[in-house]
């Protein structure tokens, strides 16, 4: 049965042995921590101290009890002996959350070991509800009703556990473990696959906005973003030496084409696990650092966690515990051109020691960026119990490696007085943003299907307060610069670029025939040729027309950074984030708002030179022929393959980046 006790700002509930508090957690928030065990734990994961709640109220008795804190409201019924523990949320006095019976009203539990347990916590589902969220996958939609996602990382998913509802709530289940969400059509089920406790927070705005900025407060907000990274990336799998590297930037300099970031790409160094320049391939790193500061062109490192026996700090950092453990005490947990295995940057020595070596090796020869590769971290097989990590067993905090990641780098920076902090990154946990991470979607494949999924992801992590984030151009594997295929689906994937947070061109592309080998013997080749001027002649002036846009649209696109680092706002945004009245524009998924004042509908299907966009209120003008179109319509639009399918809001100074836009 149970009984309710009230407290100031909370409520707790007891039974058996169970025990549930309830509490407000900042403005319009409440947060519900559920154990078997004695206690509750105090540890917030990634969560930021909350702030002052001015608007709580509790009342009831030991039978019945409500919490209210600004728009969201609790009320816990303690029941009798076969109803007990069930707790309703509500949104302006409207139910939102129900838990639900399946074993049991408040939550289930199967014991893992010692105070551990998987814990399921089950909600009745809401009719015509949607949900967005969940971090990225390569799936094929956005709307995340009538799905599960397993929350994991891999290469091409991020587990983000939080979402968006279109009743005007969000949830953040906030437990590291690798786990299972359900968002089906009889419930909704969070689960933790070895936890001491559940831990979640239901949150409430009136907009997507207000419910994104709550959701900011609680785990951060991203900082300022540079105006170097607002421009376009040049990138490709690989380049294999200082010479290639300073080759590249010199031909966009003598063909007069805006160039921003140049990145250099993994195996530069002597063996994983020494992070520092070959001397074979990269005599004089500051040299080649010196030239391209000379060419207005923003170097980015690629670094990976990973060590293998020959690396001269694997000693030190295996007898210092600075690496990832198995159980059993062996490691190996990952193979690529021999075993390695993972440092652990959830260890504070660990981040001292890796971020002292970049910064002898990198960041005094200039490197002010890093690449976060494999951030994941990548094992195979993913027994995430089998590993050992600083803050416990990988079946209780796994999830949490991409977040102490981009943390070791983004503090060492800030040591070095750095102020302005990027850090590509290929996974995600909430309170990332606040660490610089620029998160893409990993190594997928140069398909319409993997350019469709994209879209997709990117407006998933927008909804995951993930505001800087972009997706490999052209995508990263198999892409064959000579076919017909290949070429559409680049310009196509530029496009998309345009109108992403950050523009960056990647790939392994196919080497062609007349493929010579620069330096024979070394470890990992270069792809095939992947620069603007490598996709055809006809393609060529199309795609140097993209990225000269792009750069006339920086100072637009550092406006809504900008917003984004102040009140959580994503630039890359789905349609009901802005028109959230409008029914329609919650199941569109494959258009969206660059900002507020632009409209982009990008073409995804091979071959395909129009299709139809919706319009939502106002009056919006085409950015090519110029015409105005009323709102709350759904036309038809052209798009030849050098043309794009963009509108700019009547009355918005945004319609001067697009002046000559056919040049």
């Amino acid at each position: 049965m149970g009984k309710i006790l009230i407290l100031e700002n909370k409520l707790v509930f007891e039974r058996k042995d169970e025990l549930m508090v309830i509490e407000a957690y900042g403005e319009n928030c409440l947060r519900c921590r559920i154990t078997r065990n004695s206690k509750i734990s105090d540890e917030s994961w990634t969560l930021l101290p909350p702030k002052a709640a001015p608007d709580c109220t509790v009342n009831g008795d030991e039978k019945e009890a409500i919490i209210s804190n600004g728009m969201i409201s609790a009320k816990i019924e303690a029941g009798n002996f076969w109803y007990g523990g069930v707790v309703t949320y509500f949104r302006k006095g409207k139910q939102i959350l129900r838990t639900k019976f399946e074993g049991d009203y408040t939550s289930n539990y199967v014991h893992r070991e010692g105070d551990h347990y998987q814990i399921k916590v089950i909600f009745s589902a809401n009719d015509g509800e949607h949900f967005y969220g969940l971090g990225q996958e390569q799936e094929d939609f956005f709307d995340r009703k009538g799905t599960t996602c397993n929350l994991l990382h891999y290469n091409t998913k991020s587990a983000l556990p939080v979402i968006y509802s279109s009743l005007g709530y969000g949830f953040l289940w906030n437990n590291p473990a690798p786990g299972r969400c359900e968002l089906t059509k009889n419930h909704t089920m969070w689960v933790a696959d070895s936890a001491y406790q559940a831990d979640y927070l239901v949150y409430a705005g009136e907009t997507p906005a207000d419910v994104m900025k709550i959701y900011c407060d609680l785990t951060g907000y991203a900082p300022e973003f540079p105006e170097w990274a607002a421009g376009f990336w040049q990138s490709k799998l690989r380049y294999e030496s200082q010479e290639d590297v300073l080759a590249v930037a010199r031909e966009y300099k003598k063909r007069g084409i805006p160039l921003d970031v140049i990145v250099i790409d993994f195996f530069h160094w002597t063996e994983q696990g020494e992070w520092k320049f070959d001397p074979r391939y990269w005599p004089d790193p500051k040299a080649m650092f010196d030239e391209l500061e000379e060419l207005g062109i923003h170097p980015i490192v690629s670094v990976w966690p990973t060590i293998n026996p020959k690396s001269e700090n694997y000693h030190e950092m295996s007898e210092g515990n600075m690496l990832v453990r198995t159980e059993n005490g062996q490691y190996g947990i990952f193979e690529f051109h021999g075993q390695q295995t993972f440092i652990d940057v959830m260890n504070p020595k660990t981040a001292r020691f890796v971020w002292d070596k970049l910064k002898n090796n990198y960041y005094d020869y200039g490197v002010r960026s890093f690449w976060l590769d494999e951030a994941e971290p990548e094992v195979h097989p993913q027994q995430f119990a089998n590993l050992k990590f600083y803050l416990g067993n990988g079946a209780q905090t796994a999830l949490l490696y991409p977040y102490y990641y981009a943390k070791m780098i983004y503090e060492g920076l800030k040591e070095e007085g750095e102020d302005k902090i990027v850090s590509l990154i290929r996974a995600a946990y909430p309170g990332i943003q606040k660490y610089g991470a620029a998160v893409w979607n990993g190594d997928i494949l140069s398909t319409f299907e993997a350019l469709r999924m994209s879209v997709k992801s990117g407006l998933s992590m927008a909804m995951c307060g993930i505001p800087w984030w972009n997706s490999d151009i052209g995508g990263f594997l198999m892409g064959d610069t000579e076919s017909e295929y290949f070429r559409e689906l680049i310009v196509r994937w530029f496009q998309f670029g345009l109108f992403s947070p950050i523009m960056r061109l990647h790939g392994l592309r196919q080497r062609q025939e007349n493929y010579k080998s620069r330096h024979p013997g070394i470890i990992e080749e270069s792809g095939g040729d992947n620069e603007i001027w490598s996709f055809g002649e006809s393609n060529y002036p199309i795609l140097k027309n993209l990225v000269e846009l792009r750069s006339r649209m920086k100072p637009y696109t550092l406006k809504y950074m900008d917003i984004a680092s102040k009140t959580g706002k994503p630039i890359m945004r789905p349609m009901f984030f802005d028109y959230y009245q409008d029914e329609i524009c919650y199941t569109l998924d494959d258009q969206y708002m660059y900002g507020e004042e632009i409209l982009f509908a990008p073409i995804v299907e091979r071959g395909q030179e129009q299709r139809t966009v919706y319009l939502p209120e106002g009056n919006w003008i085409n950015v090519f022929d110029k015409k105005t179109y009323s709102g709350q319509q759904t036309i038809t639009c052209r798009a030849r393959l050098h043309e794009f399918i963009a509108f700019v809001k009547e009355g918005s100074d945004a319609l001067q980046i697009f002046d000559n836009v056919l040049k």
